[in-house]
């Protein structure tokens, strides 16, 4: 497929063998500039196929679609140590390369993301202007941390080792989905906190660039801090900020709702609902 945009060319081009066919940056382009763009933006050790059933019905309604790949993410070696130099200074320049790309794509941009996804997201949403963001349980804290220890945990681990740690000690390289990564590096950890402690920052300063915004609440949630997005939703809030919040109900401990490998029912359930976050329809 002939690129869009020189922006999204160098998306595809970081794609090289190393890369899994379902780890690749996935573009769906109607072949010129839509009303519309949309850039869904994975989780960590996640992959672009995480966003997969989203990109298609997006582009069936008429969308531009780009779901880029992360740095360092994606390798068919599913036990790869690339997180281990991924810091927040690559990470900024995957998310404004992102936005940038998508410019030449549509003539309104969403921004939506899934943890840290949602997170990058929410940091163009501060900075850059656009049209809408939607953050999908981002990571801005740990749920099991109080908030006044966050930035101390996470600066912590940066004076420690750099650790490859299982998201599932059980399951291990056995965790799923396939297409993603069964470890995370501490320091990428880290890293991504630095990001998210500049948007709560200058939440309390300025209000985002943004047009519009959604927060997607995942009230069982087991990993990030409820408490961090809510905080950042109400100082939008309160600075004049068009934001909506959607709660989802009726959910068991749970971190990632949308990826269609791990919890098949839970995704199936829960897509319409945030597709409608993602796309509003009147």
């Amino acid at each position: 497929m002939m690129s869009a945009s020189a922006g999204v060319a160098q998306f595809l081009a970081r794609d090289d063998e190393r890369v899994a066919e379902a780890g690749r940056t996935l573009l769906l382009w109607h072949g010129g500039v839509r009303p519309r763009a949309v850039v869904l933006l994975h989780g960590l050790t996640a992959s672009p196929r995480q966003f997969v059933r989203f990109a298609h019905d997006l582009y069936a309604r008429g969308h531009n679609v780009l779901v880029p790949r992360f740095p360092g993410h994606g390798y068919t070696n599913r036990m790869t140590h690339a997180l281990a130099g991924l810091n927040d200074e690559h990470l900024r320049v995957f998310a404004r390369a992102s936005l940038d790309a998508a410019r030449a794509l549509g003539e309104r941009i969403t921004v939506a993301g899934m943890s840290a996804g949602g997170t990058l997201a929410l940091w163009l949403a501060q900075r850059q202007r656009f049209d809408r963001v939607v953050a999908i349980a981002p990571f801005l804290g740990v749920a099991m941390l109080p908030t006044y220890l966050t930035g101390f945990a996470m600066r912590s681990l940066l004076r420690l080792p750099n650790l490859f740690v299982w998201w599932d000690p059980v399951r291990r390289e056995r965790q799923l989905p396939e297409h993603g990564y069964p470890r995370y590096a501490t320091h990428a950890i880290a890293y991504l906190y630095r990001i998210a402690d500049d948007v709560l920052r200058d939440a309390k300063a300025r209000p985002p660039q943004v047009r519009s915004a959604g927060f997607v609440f995942n009230p069982g949630e087991a990993s990030v801090s409820n408490r961090a997005v809510r905080a950042l939703s109400a100082s939008w809030k309160r600075l004049g900020a068009n934001v909506d919040d959607v709660v989802l109900r009726n959910m068991q401990p749970s971190h990632d709702i949308i990826e269609p490998e791990r919890n098949v029912a839970l995704a199936a359930r829960l897509y319409p609902e945030i597709l409608n976050a993602i796309d509003p329809q009147a």
